[in-house]
């Protein structure tokens, strides 16, 4: 099977509610590595008001947990990238450097608070992407008036703009609604991406194996192969999907 590449996750120790130490991002990656995960971008939180890692550091704290997995014998190779919560200085922060992209491409993930509407979240995207950058929704799960409305992805879809689900919320870690829509949205092939958005070995490890076995019985292989891997690539390339 073609590995499985993972675009957003909480695995870099020590720089936000992820991972608190090295020891456990070892045995985090070590569980990636074990359901065929062989690439990981790593998207530590951005948030404003908040104390972040700096896009200096980023790439260094990267490389250097990489040198520490392969010591280890985990074969698995790792991008620099951010999980930018939206603020109105959001673009400006892209533009100034002091936000990153994912992997140095145009590819930014962004995400909202779940209380967010649509109009709200809808908007926020457009400004990303009339900037030059190329916007993917973290969990479009997690809004409520996202879930409540598939419509609202398809004018997402429509306007160019990429989504990810949380491979735990397609196989109902989260409840029978989440599970509902989000293999709704995989069912009509509307989404780009399936990430762990892992935050520790434990109930939010870097699981992404149950869920690719899911899409590609479902599904069919070429389906899983776009969201597990190829679109993935394309972020590394910096390729439009």
């Amino acid at each position: 099977m073609v590995p499985s590449i993972d675009i957003h996750c909480h695995i870099l120790p020590g720089v936000d509610d992820g991972s608190p130490n090295m020891e456990t991002s070892l045995k985090m990656l070590k569980t990636a590595l074990s359901e065929g995960t062989k690439g990981m971008i790593l998207t530590p939180h951005h948030k404003p008001m908040h104390h972040n890692v700096s896009p200096e550091h980023l790439p260094l704290y990267t490389a250097e947990l990489m040198e520490r997995a392969h010591e280890a014998g985990i074969k698995v190779q790792l991008f620099p990238g951010n999980e930018i919560y939206y603020s109105d200085a959001t673009v400006r922060e892209l533009e100034k450097g002091k936000a990153s992209t994912l992997a140095d491409s145009n590819y930014v993930l962004i995400e909202f608070h779940p209380t967010d509407m649509y109009k709200t979240i809808h908007n926020a995207l457009y400004a990303v992407q009339s900037s030059g950058y190329m916007p993917i929704l973290a969990h479009v799960e997690r809004y409520a008036d996202m879930v409540k409305h598939v419509k609202y992805v398809d004018e997402l879809l429509d306007m160019g703009i990429y989504i990810q689900v949380n491979a735990n919320s397609v196989m109902g870690k989260y409840g029978l609604g989440i599970r509902h829509f989000t293999r709704e949205l995989l069912k009509r092939q509307m989404v780009h991406f399936v990430a762990t958005d892992a935050h520790d070995n434990g109930s939010r490890a870097p699981h992404l194996l149950d869920c690719r076995d899911y899409v590609e019985e479902k599904l069919g292989e070429q389906y899983a192969l776009e969201i597990f891997h190829d679109n993935a690539m394309k972020i590394l390339r910096n390729e439009v999907i």
